[in-house]
């Protein structure tokens, strides 16, 4: 076994074994050794970015380069990120009514979201009004739905910023980006994307999808946890800050930059963007649906029909209880998730599937499988034999089954 293979596996500090398969890289993707290192090198050197002397323009000359890479990896302009402690609060940093776009005051009075926007962005956080936009049963925007909403606040005098992810982080479905980004500019709003899972997982410009701003995150890329950022296409942006005090972020976001962290983004956003993975995941992806539904009676893919990223699968049994099967598997050394990791500890249905229009016993059964860098054919090999094997044993005990 490599040491790469190793970090990620087994003999770590964090107490993982060596037989286990890990595939909820949606969730988190262990951490690249490219970024394990510039997060030490950062560490083993003292130097705050906003001193003037020589350990602090060493520490600022790192943070530049993170900031470069970050805005090289979806096609912003170094000048228009800011690092947060992650995408949450990119999201929260974003959306507020009050916002500057390339120099010019860009004035929101309602947020349209998607229906299946991950909680973070369905909060609203500081915009009074949040009015969710329906989706087809893919899971993709209603583009004549939103073109409703966009006629209805531009003819009552309001300007509407808009609210669409990338690609969803349950199911994985791509989203009409460009065509609703058309559609916003053309009734003067602004657009704002969650990137979070499409970043480095598929081409992604912010320029060429004319996108404002845009969310991202460190560890769904294999940085480390605790450094996100909200990215701008263009330099002259301005939104009100969460966090006052300094002004460090120009003004954007006060408080000391977080430099091994941001270090280790910066690497994990270069090597994604130099290695591209996109085609490897695809196969072993379409390889393990293929074997499922080939092996596994009444296990169906959800979304299939549609672009998905590359790296993720939700699918659903019959007959039993994702919450279960995730156990069982967990039981079994395979680690997935039901649904999004951010609202894992919630009882009740999710709400991508709702909005999808899925019926209650599919969505009742529905696992996500995500897999990343570290992923191996024979991860894939395990994943199958064991739900083969754990799947009919859940349904013999569930109350679905009866």
């Amino acid at each position: 076994m490599s040491e790469q293979r190793q970090a990620v596996t087994g003999g770590g500090a964090d107490g993982a074994t060596a037989d286990r398969v890990y595939l909820d890289h949606n969730a988190t993707s262990p951490l690249r050794p490219e970024a394990r290192a510039a997060v030490l090198a950062v560490l083993d050197a003292p130097g705050n970015a906003s001193s003037v002397h020589r350990e602090g323009r060493a520490a600022r000359a790192v943070l530049e380069a993170a900031r470069g890479a970050v805005a090289a990896l979806v096609g912003g302009v170094p000048r228009g990120v800011v690092f947060t402690s992650g995408a949450t609060e990119a999201v929260a940093l974003a959306l507020h009514p009050e916002v500057e776009i390339d120099g010019r005051p860009r004035p929101c009075d309602v947020l349209l979201a998607s229906a299946v926007e991950h909680p973070a962005v369905l909060k609203g956080h500081r915009f009074p009004t949040v009015e969710r936009v329906a989706v087809d049963v893919a899971g993709r925007l209603d583009l004549d739905a939103l073109e409703a909403r966009l006629r209805h606040h531009r003819d009552a005098g309001r300007r509407a910023m808009v609210a669409l992810m990338a690609a969803n982080n349950e199911t994985g479905v791509l989203q009409p980006l460009a065509q609703a980004a058309r559609l916003v500019h053309a009734y003067d709003g602004v657009v704002f994307c969650d990137a979070v899972q499409a970043a480095g997982r598929m081409p992604l410009h912010m320029g060429e999808l004319d996108i404002d701003l845009l969310a991202v995150s460190a560890h769904k890329i294999g940085g480390p946890q605790g450094a996100g950022a909200l990215v701008a296409a263009r330099p002259d942006f301005r939104v009100a800050p969460l966090v006052a005090g300094g002004g460090q972020e120009r003004n954007r976001r006060a408080g000391t930059e977080n430099v091994a962290a941001i270090a280790g983004f910066g690497a994990a956003a270069a090597v994604v963007r130099d290695q591209a993975e996109g085609a490897r995941l695809l196969a072993a992806r379409d390889r393990l649906e293929d074997e499922v539904l080939a092996r596994i009676p009444g296990a169906s893919v959800i979304g299939a029909a549609v672009d998905r990223l590359p790296n993720t699968s939700l699918i659903a049994f019959s007959g039993l209880r994702a919450e279960t099967l995730v156990i069982a598997l967990d039981l079994a050394h395979i680690s997935v998730s039901a649904g999004s990791a951010c609202s894992s500890g919630k009882v009740g249905p999710s709400h991508v599937l709702q909005a999808m229009g899925l019926d209650a016993e599919r969505a009742a059964g529905a696992i996500r499988l995500s897999l990343g860098w570290s992923s191996r054919e024979a991860d894939v090999d395990r994943a199958v034999e064991a739900l083969q094997k754990v799947v009919p044993q859940v349904r013999g005990r569930s109350p679905q089954a009866a």
